[in-house]
């Protein structure tokens, strides 16, 4: 069977390769401690549980609108209006199948064969791919480790073209862990105003920010700003609900309607009970969602400490999302590997520690870590990989 070039093209999801690695060794019986996961190590909350439960028992199982359940979009903007200030209309929103799935919907209704969409890096790993699954060129611009891995206005004015149609800004970062100050967005946002690009921005992790650092949408900083982009969130991450599916998008009208319309022929509507859940999660007790953040800082503050002493590492620290990412370049030296990605792969097979390469965000120097695991499990792995660098050193 001869498949579609536009899958052949795919890049198989790094995390999702190298989980399935530590998870065949697992059952195997070997003690492996995975660093790789994208989603919190905390159940969902019980109102939550019970709020979806509850609304099967009342019959709420069927088709909704395309577009998502009216109740669970004024929600939304209820939401945005609280936590950013910002004023969004209902049909200015599609609930979607997780976040995921908003950024695929938005780049097959936005994007036309070989336009561009400007991606920084080190960038989460779908971006370039759902670009390219549309027909668009991804273009990438280098965060530099040493601007805490952003990019600048100049480079960003450097790399637009006449076929450049946005510009992906991520913040807090997968894979960094790195926020954009309100300067820094407002200086991109004067670009993107001046060249007319869409810009998309990916809130996802935005509730789980640590120490004195803020989370701040460019979409909240003017009139013109908020018109101009395309907002990306949803429950996952800030309520535990990766499994749930349930993601939203914000934004120009006509482009939401556009979303609505390609969504329709594809998963007809989000799941029915995940979005009664996902009322609950914003309408009810935010209790656990600051609780799951004060653990996760908790754990950056002692794994980050610890993480930096071992020869070879440096690292940047994270301001937010619950991942590390620091340069392992040094380190695969010191231990005779040739690059990072054989570093990792001797990491999983000999440690017992699963960590995910930099190669799969565009950073081929770094290794991307999460710590949405216990304290107890984090602080073993980190002393694991600190004896395997020593111990290949000494041989």
């Amino acid at each position: 069977m001869k498949l579609a070039s536009r899958v052949k093209a795919l890049t198989p999801s790094s995390t999702l390769a190298i989980t399935a690695k530590a998870k065949e060794l697992k059952s195997q019986g070997h003690d492996v401690i995975g660093l790789g996961a994208g989603e919190p190590d905390y159940n969902t909350p019980q109102n939550i549980i019970d709020a979806a439960v509850k609304s099967m028992n009342e019959g709420h199982t069927k088709y909704t609108p395309s577009a998502g359940l009216p109740t669970l979009k004024q929600v939304i903007c209820e939401k945005f209006q609280k936590d950013q200030g910002i004023n969004y209309d209902p049909s200015q929103i599609i609930v979607t199948s997780g976040a995921k799935h908003a950024l695929y919907t938005l780049f097959q209704a936005l994007l036309d064969d070989g336009d561009e969409v400007i991606i920084p890096t080190p960038y989460w790993v779908s971006y370039p791919e759902q670009v390219k699954l549309a027909g668009g060129v991804p273009v990438y611009v280098e965060g530099m480790e040493a601007n805490e891995f952003k990019i600048t206005p100049n480079q960003l004015r450097e790399v637009i073209s006449d076929r450049t149609k946005a510009v992906i800004i991520n913040s807090p970062s997968n894979p960094t862990g790195m926020l954009y100050t309100k300067e820094e967005l407002q200086a991109l946002g004067e670009v993107c105003l001046e060249k007319d690009l869409l810009i998309v921005s990916d809130e996802i992790y935005e509730k789980l920010v640590y120490g004195e650092h803020k989370h701040v949408s460019i979409a909240e900083l003017s009139p013109q700003l908020k018109e101009q982009t395309i907002i990306i969130n949803g429950v996952s991450k800030s309520h535990s609900m990766t499994g749930w599916r349930i993601g939203y998008a914000a934004g120009n009208k006509e482009l939401i309607k556009a979303m609505t319309n390609l969504a329709s022929h594809s998963t007809s509507n989000p799941t029915t009970t995940a979005q009664f859940g996902s009322i609950e999660a914003y309408m009810g007790s935010q209790a656990h969602v600051e609780e799951m953040r004060q653990a996760f800082e908790k754990r950056l503050a002692i794994i980050y400490d610890k993480l930096v002493v071992i020869p070879g590492f440096t690292c940047v620290k994270p301001q937010g999302a619950f991942y590390l990412f620091p340069n392992a370049k040094e380190a695969a030296e010191l231990s005779g590997y040739a690059d990072v990605d054989a570093f990792s792969e001797a990491l999983l097979e000999d440690a017992m520690v699963a960590v995910i390469p930099g190669s799969g965000f565009g950073a081929p120097d770094n290794i991307r870590l999460s710590y949405a695991t216990s304290l107890e499990q984090l602080e073993t792995a980190v002393e694991r990989m600190d004896q395997f660098v020593r111990n290949k050193m000494s041989n």
